[in-house]
C-alpha cells in the first residue's frame, strides 16, 4: 500500500532541511575563521605551478563519524 505525504508534511520537511543547511553554513563560516579544514592529519595537499589539488581525507573521516552518530541517535528515538 502506497503512502503519500501531505502538503503540510512536505512543508515541514523543507523547513527542517533549510534550517539544517543554514546551521551547516554557519558552522562552515565559523570554521573558516580558524583555517579549518586543511591542517588535519591525512589531508592531501599538492601544489604545483599551475595546479592545486586538495583531498580532505581526515575531514571526510571525521564528518562521516559525526553524521553516522547523528543518524544512529535519531534512529534510536524514532
Amino acid at each position: 500500500m502506497a503512502t503519500f505525504l501531505t502538503m503540510g508534511e512536505i512543508g515541514k520537511s523543507l523547513i527542517l532541511l533549510g534550517a539544517v543547511l543554514v546551521v551547516i553554513g554557519l558552522v562552515l563560516l565559523g570554521l573558516q575563521r580558524f583555517s579549518f579544514p586543511g591542517k588535519l592529519p591525512g589531508d592531501i595537499f599538492i601544489k604545483r605551478e599551475n595546479f592545486t589539488f586538495y583531498l580532505p581525507l581526515g575531514l571526510s573521516i571525521i564528518l562521516s563519524i559525526i553524521i553516522s552518530l547523528i543518524v544512529y541517535i535519531i534512529g534510536k528515538f524514532r
